[in-house]
Parts: C-alpha cells; sequence; structure tokens
C-alpha cells in the first residue's frame, strides 16, 4: 500500500502533541523516513511524513510508551504501515506486547486528515500577496495574524464576525499551520491588533 507524504515535521509535532526532536530522534533513529519535497508555500525543501505518524506518535504518547526500545518502535511503524490508510486497530508489536491504536489515537489521525484537507484547501501563498506569507486563501488575512489573535484573548467565532465570508475551518487551520511554522526572526509589534 503506497503511503503519502502529507504533513511536515513540524505539522506532525503540533498535531500529535509531542516535540519535535522525538520525531528528529525517530527520524534519525530509522523508525520513519520522511519523503523529501518542495516546500509547500515556499522555502527550502521540506521533509514530510504521512497522516499516520500522527497516530503514531500520539499513540505512543497516550499509552506512555515514549521510551520503548528503537526495536519495538519500528515494529510498531511497520505494522502501521501494513494497515489500510485511514484504519487503525489492535496491533501486537512483540510478543505478548499489545497497542490499541483505534482507542488511543483515531480521533488524532481523523483531526490530522481534517487539517491537512482544510490547509490544503484554505492556505496559500502568492509572491504578490504579502510576499509569499501563508494567508487565507482569497485573503491578505495571514496565519499569523490569525494565531496573534487568538493569543490575545480573540476566539475563533470573534474572527468569523469580522470576516463572516471565511469559513471556521480556514481560521482553525491557519492557527494550527501558523503554531506549526512560526515566523522567524524579530517580531515587530502585533499587527492583528484591532486599533484603540
Amino acid at each position: 500500500m503506497p503511503i503519502t507524504a502529507d504533513l511536515t515535521i513540524r505539522e506532525t509535532a503540533t498535531l500529535s502533541g509531542v516535540p519535535r526532536a522525538m520525531i528528529e530522534k525517530a527520524v534519525e533513529g530509522r523508525v520513519l523516513r520522511p519523503i523529501a519535497g518542495p516546500a509547500r508555500f515556499r522555502g527550502a525543501p521540506m521533509r514530510y511524513l504521512p497522516l499516520r505518524a500522527v497516530a503514531y506518535f500520539h499513540a505512543l504518547k497516550a499509552a506512555g510508551l515514549t521510551d520503548l526500545p528503537l526495536r519495538h518502535k519500528r515494529s510498531i511503524w511497520k505494522r502501521m504501515t501494513r494497515l489500510e490508510p485511514m484504519k487503525l486497530r489492535t496491533i501486537e508489536f512483540t510478543p505478548g506486547a499489545m497497542l490499541d491504536l483505534e482507542r488511543l489515537a483515531a480521533d488524532s489521525l481523523r483531526d490530522a486528515e481534517r487539517y491537512r484537507k482544510a490547509r490544503d484547501l484554505y492556505i496559500a501563498t502568492d509572491a504578490d500577496i504579502l510576499g509569499g506569507t501563508p494567508v487565507i486563501a482569497g485573503t491578505r488575512i495571514t496565519v499569523h495574524a490569525v494565531l496573534g489573535r487568538l493569543r490575545d484573548g480573540d476566539t475563533v467565532d470573534d474572527l468569523m464576525h469580522d470576516y463572516p465570508d471565511v469559513p471556521r475551518e480556514a481560521f482553525e487551520a491557519a492557527e494550527l499551520y501558523a503554531r506549526a511554522h512560526p515566523l522567524r526572526g524579530r517580531p515587530s509589534g502585533k499587527p492583528w491588533r484591532k486599533p484603540a
């Protein structure tokens, strides 16, 4: 069954709730093998992982198994890659040791799929719009402005009130994308703040 590369390592970490270092360590230990590809928006080539990587890391964290030996982590991942793309079940990763992926990680896998679809539909870049900064498609609302407003106390409902033509999923995808891909460099004020 072919594996598709859907999420950056940063997106995988954000969606699974584990530190990026844990994912980098799994890549370094050859538990998972990312697929190199062009940046979806701008920048240097990126490394991508399949959606099921979110379920893998989320399940390890939820089960308290983040310190398993590499051979067991590889065994879990190998068995997961044999499952249908959006189906999880209980697997035996070593004799007598079971991991109930459905119970531990089905929600995280569905959330990752929902995010991927919304990101691909609503997040865009255009060199002619704010120099290629990721924005909500069809607008000049940057993903980082959405995150800034939410961190400053606004809610998604507030954003929807201010921008009634933008669907909730677009704001949710923008917020998660911005958390996964923070701005680099020195901050310059808070452009998301409403004027007094």
